[in-house]
């Protein structure tokens, strides 16, 4: 897709990773952008780039930075019209060897932000006649990932909510999508203590970022509830279901 159907996007997390990649792409494609994230550094030399972006400077753990974004996201001045809710990180290794604040502190930006953002879109995007929303989720949202527990239950909420905020809303012109890409080399591999899986994980499971982002573009403009990018994972929605989850346990613990 060249060209795409939104006016202007929102997108959380974009100062690195798969979000600075909606930012590039997005901007190449023409659409204006409000890019948001807490290193505003980054965010402006991200800006300086395109014609039509607007930074907006918020931590997602807060509070306050959420009801910061909520009101952006609400306002009729510019309005967006496509939300990527992509801000969200992880932790690597057993649960009791990681820090509680880090472990609530995913819930907190993976949960927490996304739904109050989501819920400021819908009702924005309905009162409007239509809109589009990406939820960025995993496929590790469809089985238990021992090493990396509290992300991938962060993430089985995101594709859950997602499907039912899509559902809700097909007929009011309000795309809802859980973007359920695998492994993808960011900083994110860094951030949550797995940079030694990129060498550890054969090279074909890796995907590539701009692709994964244009995957997740389309699909959220096709009104699909979720988008799985690559043929390594499109069967992973069916095989979660139909294996037994004691098996599917028991390989993701090996893999993490």
């Amino acid at each position: 897709m060249s060209t795409f159907p939104f006016r202007r996007a929102l997108i959380t997390g974009a100062s690195a990773g798969i979000g600075e990649r909606f930012a590039h792409i997005l901007g190449q494609a023409g659409v204006p952008c409000v890019v948001v994230a807490r290193r505003g550094d980054r965010l402006r030399e991200l800006a300086d780039r395109y014609t039509g972006f607007e930074v907006l400077e918020a931590d997602l753990q807060s509070e306050s930075g959420v009801a910061i974004v909520a009101e952006r996201v609400a306002s009729a001045a510019n309005p967006v019209d496509l939300l990527v809710n992509n801000a969200g990180f992880g932790s690597s290794g057993p649960l009791h060897e990681s820090a509680v604040e880090r472990a609530t502190g995913q819930i907190d930006l993976n949960v927490k932000a996304l739904v109050a953002l989501t819920h400021g879109a819908v009702v924005a995007f309905r009162s409007r006649g239509g809109g589009y929303i990406l939820n960025v989720s995993s496929v590790a949202s469809f089985l238990a990932s021992p090493n990396m527990a509290v992300y991938a239950a962060t993430k089985s909420f995101v594709t859950s909510f997602t499907e039912a905020v899509h559902e809700e809303n097909r007929t009011f012109g309000v795309n809802a999508s859980a973007l359920c890409p695998g492994f993808v080399a960011t900083e994110f591999q860094a951030v949550s203590g797995g940079a030694d899986r990129v060498s550890r994980t054969p090279r074909f499971l890796w995907l590539d970022a701009d692709k994964v982002v244009r995957v997740g573009l389309e699909g959220v403009a096709k009104n699909r509830a979720i988008v799985v990018p690559g043929w390594q994972y499109a069967s992973m929605p069916t095989v979660s279901k139909l294996t037994p989850r004691l098996v599917l346990r028991r390989i993701a613990g090996k893999i993490l």
